[in-house]
């Protein structure tokens, strides 16, 4: 059916559970959709077929509980069970109404913007926050002779040391330590405020270390921890140069050559971190595949944690 000939059938509306009605929309159905770990483009087909499906059973009313239903359906039928079942743990997550947190770590270069982004798109979360900008917030507020590592790069945070360190302590690794507790302050309160406000949120950046922010230090939140890397050290330093060409210099490729051993360092202390607290660590080969993987870990994680609580009568009987 063409868009003009859905015109003359009428709008499509949703009642929802407080008997309010809002218009159906393929866009927002596509971003509920994309919850499930389709691309974009998918995502978008199947909620045009599911208008189509709407208009062709005369359903231009329909409850919100049976638009769910019908969601799923459509998803399992044109993409697979996976997907239809992660679209169905995200609702069973979702409907407890905790904002969803994802901690988003690893080393300088790995892609965590770009991911972080996608990811949000994919699971409709409008908040965004990088460390790197609650790091400059805490610059304006406390003195290079206060807190001397905030005021450098994670990277070279080893130059601003101000204590001896005993001789088996890497520098590199004790300089991005210091760096990392101190912006986690500034990390936590970030949740905090996303908790007040009911927010879901990704949180990503170099100070995101496995083991610094255990889950149960907040219980009204779903909690995602996970970390980021690239194995291949050909590859990881590609990266710098293509970040500076897309960035027009702005980020210029020498400066993190001549660092890129110590952010290597860094990389293997935090993928340490992580197999030492039980964390989860995603190889970063192509986007696609890193992203998928990464939203089929968040949902699947949110979702273990929602089991442990009552779910409704609605979506505890498809789990």
């Amino acid at each position: 059916m063409n868009e003009k000939d859905k015109k003359k059938v009428g709008r499509i509306t949703i009642l929802d559970e407080e008997h309010h009605r809002v218009p159906f929309s393929k866009g927002l159905t596509a971003n509920a959709i994309m919850a499930s770990g389709l691309a974009p483009g998918p995502a978008y087909f199947v909620a045009s077929d599911i208008e189509d499906f709407l208009i062709r059973e005369g359903k231009l009313e329909v409850q919100a509980k049976e638009l769910r239903r019908i969601i799923y359906g459509m998803i399992l039928e044109k993409a697979g069970k996976k997907y239809a079942e992660n679209y169905w743990r995200y609702i069973s997550f979702s409907s407890l109404n905790k904002p969803l947190v994802v901690l988003i770590g690893g080393t300088t270069g790995v892609g965590k913007s770009t991911i972080a982004t996608m990811i949000a798109n994919r699971l409709s979360i409008v908040r965004i926050v990088s460390t790197d900008a609650i790091r400059e917030v805490m610059r304006a507020f406390f003195s290079r002779e206060l807190m001397p590592t905030i005021h450098t790069s994670s990277f070279d945070a080893d130059t601003a040391l101000i204590h001896p360190l005993p001789p088996h302590v890497d520098p590199v690794v004790a300089g991005f330590r210091e760096q990392s507790l101190s912006v986690l302050v500034g990390v936590r309160a970030i949740i905090k405020r996303a908790l007040n406000e009911g927010t879901h949120i990704i949180i990503e950046g170099a100070h995101i270390v496995p083991g610094y922010i255990a889950p149960e230090q907040f219980p009204d939140a779903f909690i995602v921890p996970l970390v980021i890397k690239v194995s291949d050290e050909r590859q990881h330093y590609g990266h710098f140069y293509i970040r500076e060409v897309e960035t027009q210099g702005t980020r210029p490729f020498m400066r993190y050559a001549q660092y890129f051993q110590n952010i290597r360092k860094i990389q293997d202390y935090i993928v340490h971190m992580a197999g030492v607290t039980g964390g989860k660590a995603v190889e970063c080969m192509d986007l696609d595949s890193t992203v998928f993987e990464i939203v089929d870990y968040i949902i699947n994680t949110a979702y273990e944690m929602a089991r442990r609580e009552k779910l409704p009568e609605e979506v505890a009987q498809f789990t």
